[in-house]
C-alpha cells in the first residue's frame, strides 16, 4: 500500500459528496490531500479562485484550515466565507468572480462526521467526478502553486437578495427549528426582515446537536416543531437540516408536509407564470405530483434520487423547479437552480401569504394518498447492487408500468412500489403508495414475495 493509499480512505468517496468519520476517515492529512486534488481540478478547469465555507460542526475550524492549505498548494486562491449554510456557498459561486466552491459539511450525519460538497466551474461534482479526486490522490497527480486566502462576509448580501426577491402579502407568524444547525444563524433574521413574526427553536449553532438530530426527513425530529406551532398558534413551521439545504414543513395543525407535496404547491405557483415549464422530481415522489404538474400545464420529469444528480438534470433540461423526497428543493425560477431550503422556505411563505387560507387548509387542497415512509433493508454494500440487478431481471408485474432509471419502480393503476439501492448506506430503500391501505398491502406483498424468492433470509421492514 502506498503512502497516499494510507492517508485516504476509499469509502469516503460517495455518489453525491465526500463523507466520513472525523479522526478516522477524515484527518488533517486526508483533508489536505483532498484540497490538493480539488485545487488541481479547479485550475485545470480554467478557474483560479474557489469559495470555501463550513457548517457549525466542532471539527470545522481545524479541517477548514487544512483544506484551505491544500487548495492553496495547488495554486488556488481561496475566498473563505466562514460559517454559513451550504446554499450560501452555492450563492457565492454565482455572484463572485469564480464558479467554484467547496463546502465543509456533515449535513445531517452524526456529529462525529464531516464531509465535502463541491462545485467546480459551475458544475456539481458527483459520481465519476468524485472518484476522479480519489484517483488523483492515490496517483499523486497534483499541480503546484502558491494561492492566497482572503475572508469575505456573504451573509448580508444573500439576505438582501432574498428579501428583495420574495414578498409576503400579509403578516405571518412562523416557527423555525434549525436543530442547532448553521441555518439558525441566518434564517430568523431573514424571515423577520421579510415581515414575519418568528418563534425560534434551537437556532443557536451547536455542533453537539443537543436537542435533536438536524434531519427534517425523520418525523421524530419534528416533534418539538409540531408542539411549538400548536402552542404559539403559528401559521406554519419550518425545519432545516444541519447545513440548510433541506426543508421540513409542518402546518398550523401539526401535519407534516413531505417534500413531494411541497413540490405540488411550488409547481402550481410557477406554472401560473410559466406554462409549459419542466418540473423534475425523484423516483421516490408521489404519483400525484406528475398529475398535478400535467393539470397545471407543466411537463413532469422523473429522475434519479440524489441532490447532485437532480441538479445536473435541472441544468440539462432547463427546468424551472426540481426536488426530491429528502427535502432538497431547487428553484431556477427567480433563483439560481441550486438546492436551497432557506429560499424554498421563503417562497412557501410568499405563497401562503397570497391567500386567506391557513397552511392546513392550503395543503388539504393538495392531493394525498396512503403511503409509507422510506423503508430500508440492510444488506452488504456489494450485495445491494447484485440483488437489485437480479430483481430487475426476474420480477414480472402484469399490467404495470416499469421504471428502471433508479432501481425498480412499478406503477400500477391504483398505486406503486419502489426498491432502489441507496448510494449512501449499505441498504435497499423501498417506498409504497396506493389509493387505499388494502391496495398498499397488496403491492407490498408482491414485492415481498419477489425479494424473498431472491434471498429468503432478508429481514424485511414490512
Amino acid at each position: 500500500m502506498t503512502q497516499k493509499n494510507k492517508i485516504i480512505h476509499p469509502g469516503i468517496f460517495r455518489a453525491y459528496d465526500i463523507r466520513g468519520i472525523v479522526g478516522e476517515e477524515l484527518t488533517d492529512e486526508s483533508i489536505y490531500a483532498l484540497g490538493q486534488a480539488i485545487g488541481s481540478t479547479v485550475i485545470e478547469a480554467g478557474e483560479k479562485r474557489i469559495v470555501l465555507g463550513r457548517d457549525g460542526r466542532l471539527s470545522g475550524p481545524v479541517l477548514s484550515r487544512a483544506l484551505a492549505a491544500g487548495l492553496c498548494s495547488a495554486g488556488c486562491d481561496v475566498i473563505d466565507i466562514g460559517i454559513v449554510p451550504t446554499p450560501l456557498l452555492y450563492y457565492a459561486t454565482h455572484v463572485m468572480d469564480t464558479r467554484s466552491g467547496v463546502m465543509l459539511t456533515g449535513s445531517h450525519n452524526p456529529s462525529n462526521y464531516n464531509g465535502l460538497k463541491m462545485v467546480i466551474a459551475g458544475k456539481t461534482l458527483a459520481e465519476e467526478g468524485i472518484q476522479d479526486l480519489y484517483q488523483r490522490i492515490i496517483h499523486n497527480q497534483f499541480l503546484e502553486g502558491r494561492g492566497e486566502i482572503c475572508e469575505l462576509d456573504i451573509i448580508e448580501r444573500y439576505i438582501t437578495r432574498v428579501v428583495r426577491d420574495v414578498q409576503i402579502a400579509r403578516p405571518l407568524k412562523i416557527v423555525v427549528d434549525a436543530g442547532n444547525g448553521v441555518a439558525g444563524a441566518i434564517v430568523p433574521d431573514l424571515f423577520r426582515r421579510m415581515g414575519c413574526t418568528v418563534h425560534e427553536l434551537f437556532c443557536e449553532v451547536d455542533g453537539h446537536f443537543p436537542n435533536h438530530h438536524p434531519d427534517p426527513s425523520q418525523p421524530e425530529n419534528l416533534k418539538d416543531l409540531i408542539k411549538a406551532v400548536k402552542n404559539t398558534e403559528a401559521d406554519i413551521g419550518l425545519a432545516f437540516d444541519g447545513d440548510g439545504d433541506r426543508l421540513g414543513v409542518v402546518t398550523s395543525q401539526g401535519e407534516i408536509i413531505w417534500p413531494d407535496r411541497q413540490l405540488m404547491l411550488f409547481a402550481k405557483s410557477i406554472l401560473t407564470h410559466h406554462p409549459g415549464a419542466k418540473i423534475i422530481y425523484d423516483v421516490k415522489c408521489t404519483s400525484h405530483l406528475a398529475k398535478v404538474i400535467h393539470a397545471a400545464g407543466g411537463v413532469p420529469i422523473m429522475w434519479k434520487t440524489g441532490h447532485s444528480l437532480i441538479k445536473s438534470k435541472l441544468a440539462e433540461t432547463q427546468a424551472l423547479l426540481a426536488g426530491e423526497m429528502s427535502g432538497h428543493i431547487f428553484f431556477k425560477d427567480r433563483w439560481y437552480g441550486f438546492d436551497d431550503a432557506i429560499y424554498a422556505g421563503a417562497r412557501l411563505l410568499e405563497i401562503l401569504s397570497e391567500g386567506s387560507d391557513d397552511s392546513d387548509v392550503l395543503f388539504k387542497k393538495i392531493p394525498n394518498s396512503v403511503n409509507t415512509p422510506e423503508l430500508k433493508i440492510y444488506v452488504d454494500e456489494n450485495e445491494k447492487f447484485l440483488l437489485m440487478d437480479k430483481l430487475v431481471k426476474s420480477a414480472h408485474f402484469s399490467s404495470a408500468e416499469i421504471v428502471t432509471i433508479d432501481g425498480l419502480r412499478v406503477n400500477f393503476a391504483d398505486g406503486w412500489g419502489l426498491v432502489r439501492p441507496s448510494n449512501t448506506t449499505p441498504c435497499l430503500v423501498l417506498r409504497f403508495e396506493a389509493e387505499t391501505q388494502i391496495i398498499l398491502e397488496k403491492i407490498q406483498t408482491l414485492f415481498r414475495d419477489y425479494l424473498l424468492l431472491l434471498k429468503p433470509d432478508l429481514v424485511l421492514p414490512f
